[in-house]
């Protein structure tokens, strides 16, 4: 049983010689440390899921039992078993043996040890290793508990989230529905300013409709994964299609559009509905984002193993540190540094999820002042993984 030192580190030490045994909890315990030992390879394994001490201290060579394995590569084995069990896997091992061989060592680094000592070890070296490795192991345990508590955080925050999502539904639902037959006059004549103020209310109304969409899309995504439906798509029709549906906001928002399609671009396989709502959000994008007159240029061309669409803006750009992080969930940028996502920065991370679950990827190029060009790269045919 461990040596009474309250609070202090314990370390399990497996060895089967007894003086060897002796030596070591008398150096540990005049630094401190609570001690518990094991004469051969099962104990020690026991021992370790029993007590889970801090610290293992092990001999290569001692009693295997049925461990299955050569009494001189016991200790090998027990550190193995030690290292691939989620419960131990963070306890720091030092091998201490009487070899001194190379083959030793490196057997000792695959079988997953922290440190190795040749006897006669010297005290204060043993010493030092010692407290070297538990405090890398109180660092990695702070860490894993922070992570542990942000990811119950961050589930705290996704259900809030799936329950107010939820309830807003349903209420926005009878707006739009409200706001449609007042528009429509059923209740009364309305003047053509009024006319106005509900068309603006519709289309916001709307545009929140589509992210409270977004963000259960998301989540949905997150929990079950995404599930497709492909068909051959075949590239410029779908860009003539996607053009043909968004001419009209096109026209409203005074937008200059051109397409350029490769000659003999190749059908793809992919879910139809899905491309079209990411190429739909880049548009989205380009088109609330601009301080200005949008030109927007969409082309699709082949490339090694797929095809490469493309959607370039003339808009405020995205500084060079924040690619990566809009495609992020929650991924925002201050107005500052020129916001390209949806108010829910739930949009291009929608777009990322897409394309990974075609077995493709999406990635912008972009400059402040320089407008920003998304690329999408989905593969011809369906991967093996998918």
């Amino acid at each position: 049983m461990p040596s009474a030192v309250p609070d202090s580190p314990l370390i399990l030490i497996a060895d089967d010689v007894p003086a060897n045994v002796e030596l070591l909890i008398d150096q540990l315990e005049t630094l401190g440390y609570r001690t518990i030992a094991a004469t051969d390879g099962p104990s020690a394994v026991t021992m370790c899921f029993e007590f889970r001490p801090d610290l293992c201290i092990l001999d290569i060579a001692m009693p295997a039992g049925a461990l299955g394995v050569d009494d001189r590569a016991a200790g090998f084995e027990v550190c193995r078993r030690i290292k691939r069990d989620p419960r131990t896997a963070r306890i720091p091992v030092i091998f201490v043996t009487a070899l001194n061989d190379t083959a030793d060592r490196v057997k000792a680094i695959e079988a997953g040890g922290d440190d190795f000592l040749t006897k006669p070890h010297n005290r204060l070296v043993l010493g030092a290793r010692v407290r070297s490795l538990l405090r890398l192991k109180a660092t990695t345990d702070a860490l894993e508990d922070s992570y542990r508590k942000l990811r119950e955080l961050e589930k705290v925050r996704d259900d809030l989230m799936k329950m107010i999502v939820h309830d807003l539904k349903t209420p926005l639902t009878s707006v739009l529905a409200t706001l449609e037959m007042v528009a429509d006059g059923e209740f009364g004549e309305v003047s053509l300013a009024q006319k106005k103020a509900l068309s603006d209310a519709e289309i916001k109304s709307e545009e929140l409709l589509a992210l409270i969409g977004d963000l259960l899309e998301v989540a949905k995504i997150e929990e079950t994964g995404m599930s497709l439906h492909r068909t051959p798509l075949e590239p410029s029709a779908f860009i003539a299609e996607l053009v043909e549906e968004w001419s009209v906001r096109f026209r409203q928002e005074s937008a200059s559009v051109t397409t350029i399609v490769s000659d003999a671009v190749p059908t793809i396989q992919a879910d139809h509905q899905l491309i079209k709502r990411l190429f739909s959000n880049l548009i989205q994008n380009a088109l609330t984002h601009s301080a200005r007159e949008v030109t927007l240029k969409i082309a699709v061309r082949e490339v090694d193993g797929g095809v490469l669409f493309s959607v370039e803006d003339n808009g405020p750009g995205i500084a060079q540190e924040f690619h990566d992080v809009i495609f992020q969930k929650f991924g925002r940028v201050s107005a500052s540094h020129v916001p390209r996502v949806r108010s829910s920065g739930l949009g291009l991370a929608f777009c990322r999820l897409v394309a990974d679950a075609h077995g493709g990827r999406i990635w912008v190029r972009s400059e402040v002042g320089k407008g920003s060009t998304f690329y999408v790269q989905l593969p011809i045919s369906r991967p093996v993984s998918a």
